[in-house]
């Protein structure tokens, strides 16, 4: 008998019910179960098999370092947490370390224990690898990061130079050994099939990483889409994922595709362990905890009028330049930072 090849109305119609098998209902059931007790209205859900609760919410570190003063961005990172936030994105190379050296000083004064702390490194050989993190770690005014990820997978040799003789992967196993890091995980924002690539490399070296970042919105269903072919891998193996661009920088809701908080609850939806979003205002950062005090599970029908309405806008991913162009690609702009 002749094996029917699964359609695009197939995929939209799990997309409807929930990647992986996580239906609204049982993803209602999870957000309940695992919170801690809510703080300001926030949701909590654990990273993945390592068991850590994490806010919903993540604050994206790169618009930490785009405001006028220090000041306006510690108080942006402050209120934040205040208000329940407790996943900081950042990266060593946000606004040539800006980012990282004002989260630092948001994070003086108590903070730092209240937080689980994210950043990025570009290089991928070892000795850069090692210098990077150094210097993040002196910038965030820490000793230890909760979670280092290789920042800008976007290449599809990029999984073989990390994981070769004297690559990135190398210095990133001895600096969790030495205590500097806790957790390992990777990001990009190109094609699905070099983040399996990237899985699938450490898989065969016996490793899984923790975490995984990609964006996850309304557009990413219908071209080169990460929910489709990644998240249900990670969800598998106990990898926590990580949605970014959850508006796709902003470029969904001002061209009045979707408005900005449907845009958040979509990627909310999805077996998201946190949800990364740049707030570089105070009203930005009101608008993204509006969505988590609001959210709930979607049903079928509303995943499924809401893939509908956006499939004509997605194509050809023209509303997903991270994904199109080099507008996004540090690194390419950068070459030299990747060692």
């Amino acid at each position: 008998m002749k094996e029917n090849k699964p359609t695009r109305r197939d995929f939209l119609g799990r997309m409807a019910v929930g990647i992986a098998g996580v239906t609204g209902s049982s993803l209602a059931s999870s957000i309940k179960a695992s919170g801690p007790p809510a703080s300001q209205g926030m949701i909590y859900r654990k990273l993945g098999r390592s068991g850590e609760k994490v806010s919903l919410l993540g604050l994206g570190g790169y618009h930490i370092g785009v405001q006028p003063t220090e000041q306006e961005s510690i108080r942006l990172v402050r209120s934040a947490i205040d208000r329940g936030v407790t996943f900081m994105d950042n990266c060593w190379d946000y606004n040539d370390g800006v980012s990282e050296i004002r989260m630092g000083k948001a994070l003086r004064d108590g903070y730092r224990h209240k937080v689980f702390l994210m950043t990025k490194t570009d290089a991928q050989v070892k000795d850069l690898w090692e210098k990077q993190l150094h210097e993040s770690m002196q910038r965030l005014q820490t000793d230890v990061i909760d979670l280092i990820q290789f920042h800008e997978v976007i290449r599809m040799g990029d999984p073989d130079r990390i994981f070769g003789p004297d690559g990135a992967f190398e210095a990133a196993l001895a600096a969790r050994k030495a205590g500097k890091v806790r957790y390992i995980g990777f990001t990009g924002h190109k094609d699905p099939d070099i983040h399996l690539k990237m899985l699938n490399t450490g898989f065969k070296r016996g490793f899984t990483f923790d975490t995984v970042q990609m964006p996850l919105n309304v557009m990413d269903p219908h071209y080169h889409s990460f929910a489709e072919k990644v998240v249900p891998v990670c969800v598998k193996h106990g990898i926590g994922v990580l949605g970014m661009k959850p508006l796709a920088n902003g470029i969904i809701p001002r061209n009045h595709v979707v408005p900005a908080i449907e845009c958040l609850h979509y990627a909310m939806n999805l077996p998201t362990s946190v949800v990364i979003n740049g707030c570089d205002t105070l009203e930005r950062l009101d608008q993204a905890l509006e969505a988590v005090h609001t959210f709930k599970p979607l049903s079928e029908s509303q995943v499924a009028a809401l893939l509908e309405r956006t499939a004509k806008a997605a194509a050809n991913g023209g509303m997903e330049p991270f994904k199109t162009t080099h507008q996004f690609d540090s690194t390419w702009h950068n070459p030299q930072t990747l060692g």
